[in-house]
């Protein structure tokens, strides 16, 4: 590393994945930075420089003494021990050393007290939570919530109807057909341990699973507006049952509140849901088996105006991204549940529901929220036609003394084109534009915002020579202007 890459980096100041040391004198400090990193992700710590970016810079004799000190904390202090890098990097003002932490993969790391700790934004933080601590070892792959005894059920709580019948279609025959009891039966294929059943056994053959995990239903709202504040609702439904249970009752909350089109369908047809129900399905069912069970928080479906939200608990695994999923990786955070589901949801296992979710409706943006612990699906609903040219009131007044006014549609954009034009007062970056549309996908703000606006022609840029120019700024064109105007007096006109 040269020191023009070291000072670009410091440039950008401390966050998740760097941190700056002026100097570092305790094994026991350095040891819990250390697990801090490799419990989230990896990262680097920089050691003199001081809080603010500058170099403060160290001698040969600083050197030698950290690398000392970072050898025996990696090594006598975490436990497992962790595997740092360190490059020595020279500058004008000394030197500074850069210890590379690895995403470590015996996950997770404690400090020589039995202390855990993570990042949390620029600093750290000690896990203490019963639940988080769960978490840590899940992400370890060391333990999983699908597979945790649920405690005080027992075999006789399991609708033997609805098992009876699962049983018979996976492996064609009775499960009584061997002699064996239902305990045995159900710890044979991972639904119990012989005596309990764990919450695989309760969330899919339960009679009444919320008996023992009340929190894990479904809040279903549907607002006649945009803003989850809003006082009025147009339906709401908390659907509990089992999972299979859940997820037929969530797609009848959906199929009621939301549009139906009549698409290519005869004209005495019900129609087609205005999102095509692949996409909704997909999600859907992303959610029931993919969410935290570590956490006792609902899923929740909330359809707006504009658009409907699937927030489910938990986020990504640290290994994930909202890229990642995009490009269909997966990591099965429960994976007993996965293997049931199979048989019993519209569920695949393969990776590939995201996509297949966005390829029927690729209008879908996710937010991997890692401070609130949760994972949201923005599914943007199409626009209505807008039927301009006349008022309501003015072509009653007009129709019968000079005849009937012919009303225009205007040419229709999306929900997404349409924020960022009413985002767009004056000219701004690519990043000033998603943080004023609250987005962190930056690929699709450019395929469901920014390209359908630049192609309409209702934006340009203002370097149009020099596209990936980080001087790069937007601004409307007189098109997108007289089209925001009209949405900002909640009618629109032809531009």
């Amino acid at each position: 590393m040269t020191e023009a890459d070291l000072l670009q980096l410091l440039a950008r100041g401390e966050d998740s994945r760097q941190q700056f040391k002026r100097d570092v004198t305790n094994a026991d400090g350095l040891a819990a930075e250390l697990v801090a990193f490799a419990n989230s992700g990896g990262g680097q710590l920089f050691i003199g420089v001081h809080d603010n970016g500058t170099i403060a810079g160290l001698d040969a004799v600083d050197v030698q003494r950290i690398n000392q000190l970072l050898g025996n904390a990696s090594s006598q202090h975490v436990r497992p021990a962790v595997h740092p890098l360190t490059d020595n990097v020279a500058t004008s003002l000394g030197l500074v050393i850069v210890v590379k932490v690895p995403d470590g993969h015996a996950k997770p790391y404690q400090d020589n007290s039995g202390r855990f700790w993570v990042k949390q934004g620029a600093d750290k933080r000690q896990v203490t939570a019963r639940e988080e601590l769960q978490r840590l070892f899940q992400r370890a792959g060391l333990l999983f919530a699908d597979v945790v005894p649920v405690a005080a059920s027992s075999a006789v709580d399991i609708d033997s109807k609805a098992f009876t019948a699962y049983f018979e279609k996976r492996y064609g025959r009775r499960p009584d057909a061997d002699g064996q009891s239902l305990d045995q039966v159900l710890q044979n294929i991972g639904l119990g341990d012989g005596a309990e059943l764990n919450l695989v056994g309760v969330m899919l053959f339960a009679e009444r699973p919320q008996r023992f995990r009340p929190a894990f239903v479904i809040k279903a709202v549907a607002f006649p507006g945009t803003v989850l504040h809003d006082t009025r609702y147009q339906d709401s439904e908390d659907i509990d049952g089992t999972l299979p249970e859940q997820f037929t009752r969530a797609f009848a909350f959906l199929r009621r509140n939301l549009r139906h089109v009549q698409g290519d369908q005869g004209f005495n047809s019900l129609g087609q849901l205005e999102i095509p129900e692949a996409a909704l399905e997909e999600l859907l069912v992303n959610a029931l088996i993919h969410r935290d069970y570590f956490t006792s928080a609902s899923i929740r479906l909330l359809v707006f105006a504009d658009r409907v939200e699937i927030i489910s608990p938990g986020h990504l695994p640290d290994s994930l991204s909202t890229e990642a999923i995009r490009r269909g990786v997966t990591n099965r955070r429960n994976p007993t549940l996965t293997e049931h589901a199979v048989h019993l949801l519209p569920y695949r296992g393969l990776g590939s529901g995201i996509r297949r979710a966005l390829e029927a409706w690729p209008e879908v943006d996710f937010d991997d929220d890692v401070r609130g612990n949760q994972f949201r699906a923005v599914v943007m609903r199409p626009p209505m036609p807008v039927i301009v040219g006349t008022s309501e009131a003015t072509m009653q007044m007009t129709g019968g003394a000079t005849g009937q006014v012919t009303p225009q549609v205007t040419p229709q954009v999306t929900p997404q084109v349409a924020a960022l034009l009413a985002a767009l007062d004056v000219d701004l970056s690519r990043s000033e534009l998603m943080n004023r549309l609250a987005l962190r996908d930056r690929w699709n703000f450019a395929d469901a915002y920014l390209k359908p606006a630049l192609a309409d022609q209702l934006i340009e840029m203002t370097i149009p020579d020099k596209p990936n120019s980080r001087l790069q700024r937007y601004r409307l064109t007189a098109k997108g202007d007289v089209l925001r105007a009209a949405q900002a007096d909640g009618t629109e006109r032809e531009p």
